[in-house]
């Protein structure tokens, strides 16, 4: 076959390397936004490309006689890219335009589990205007509101009341800054207690669950500092995590099981691709944050170290709808991800600045991101720069062996040291017992 992967970050290098590695041998092509050496050591030819201009993408696809797509990022889904390449014959990991405002229109994810009486739906209204917008915030409470705007903000569009809003009034003034701009926009309840992720495969009619993750937002220890794309990340041995109950896990995956046939039932197309629920344990059970329609990144980078069976089959059969539990393995193993950044990220844009990563020892599990290479050097362009990720029988083991991996990597970067450590998910096994305590008294 000749594959098709689509974007240019981590998440794209660790998607065509595990297809590089299936027995099935392909030829694999990639559409990037820039020469990512990651990506260069496992195609055969790839192209910089507006991956937005879907037109572009397809002529790309159509020359190289691409059999099987696969969409990393969200912006060409929201483009309509999924569609065009359907309309020539070409195979699809990532669902259509339709179906793709799961995540593109956070306005229409709450319509959509609100009809549909869809349990972990918080408190909230969409509005298309201000009108409303100061009464219902003064509803919710000081201190107890979140705003979304809705649509792709590159990470830019959530501002959290006591993180980013410290007053009711700030919060309206970013509704109307929001509602300036020509956006819509959700406000919503602040939801307490600890995040986590579940990522399906999803082949049109059925879902197979990935591992539990927990991504870590904030730039520095102890969950501190601004928001940013996500400093790392792990996953536990038993495919849960260890601040999680069975049934919390359960209770996501009805969730996604219920989001799946809901979106059936409103745009009338087969949803394939990835059924990513992003949740929080409360003291009232498990709520929605929002959903995503493609691999994360950085989870991306936990679960495919561990995927056990043959992607490229696993790929080909979701696309097709036939996907079946046999295809779908993931080894008992624990995973830490642990990403290097520029210093200055994420609040500026630092000058690139060369970074190296000849003194890793495994480099097989590491993973370029924001980088383009120049004359034999890396350089990080000002986004998440490279990751690594340390697979063992315990999260404390991989913590280790991906905290002394990205020490050895030279140059202006800075990481989370304390991810993945037992302090910081001693901390959260604290937190959600206080929180069962709070929901039982």
């Amino acid at each position: 076959m000749n594959i098709l992967v689509v974007g240019s970050g981590a998440r794209e290098h660790i998607l065509l390397k595990t297809l590089a590695q299936s027995p099935t041998k392909s030829t694999l092509f990639c559409c990037a936004t820039s020469i990512h050496p990651g990506i260069l050591q496992w195609t055969t030819t790839s192209a910089v490309v507006d991956i937005r201009n879907v037109e572009a993408v397809l002529a790309q696809a159509l020359t190289w006689k691409i059999n099987l797509a696969i969409i990393g990022p969200e912006a060409p889904l929201e483009q309509g890219l999924a569609d065009l390449l359907l309309q020539h014959g070409i195979l699809v990991v990532g669902p259509q335009k339709k179906s793709a405002q799961l995540e593109t229109s956070k306005g229409f994810t709450r319509e959509l589990c609100k009809k549909h009486q869809i349990p972990g739906t918080p408190q909230y209204q969409f509005f298309t205007e201000l009108s409303g917008a100061l009464p219902f915030l003064q509803t919710l409470g000081e201190g107890n509101y979140v705003v979304k705007a809705d649509g792709l903000m590159g990470g830019k569009g959530v501002k959290v009341a006591g993180e980013h809003l410290h007053s009711i009034e700030e919060a309206f003034q970013f509704c109307m800054e929001l509602y300036g701009k020509g956006l819509s926009f959700v406000i919503e309840e602040k939801l307490v207690g600890q995040e986590f992720s579940l990522l399906n495969f999803c082949d049109g009619e059925r879902l197979f669950p990935m591992p539990v993750v927990q991504d870590h937002k904030r730039a520095f220890a102890g969950d501190t500092g601004p928001n940013t794309g996500g400093m790392g990340s792990y996953s536990d041995a038993n495919h849960g995590l260890p601040f999680l109950l069975p049934a919390e896990i359960e209770a996501a995956q009805q969730i996604n099981e219920s989001v799946r046939k809901a979106l059936q039932e409103e745009c009338q197309e087969p949803y394939r691709g990835i059924l990513y629920g992003s949740f929080i344990a409360t003291k009232k059970g498990v709520y929605v944050i929002e959903y995503n329609a493609r691999f994360g990144d950085p989870e991306v980078l936990n679960l495919l170290s561990i995927l056990d069976c043959d992607f490229v089959e696993l790929c080909t059969s979701l696309a097709r709808g036939s996907l079946s539990s046999d295809q779908v393995r993931f080894k008992n193993l624990a995973t830490v991800c642990k990403y290097a950044v520029p210093v200055g990220y994420p609040d500026s844009t630092p000058t690139p600045a060369s970074f190296c990563i000849s003194q890793v020892q495994n480099k097989d599990q590491l993973y370029l991101g924001g980088v383009h290479e120049d004359e034999g050097k890396l350089w990080a362009t000002g986004s998440r720069t490279v990751a690594v990720v340390g697979i063992a029988p315990t999260i404390s083991q991989a913590e280790q062996i991906a905290e002394a991996e990205i020490c050895r990597i030279e140059g202006p970067l800075f990481h989370r040291e304390d991810l993945g450590t037992p302090t910081l998910i001693g901390h959260r096994i604290s937190m959600m017992e206080r929180i069962r305590e709070q929901g039982l008294s």
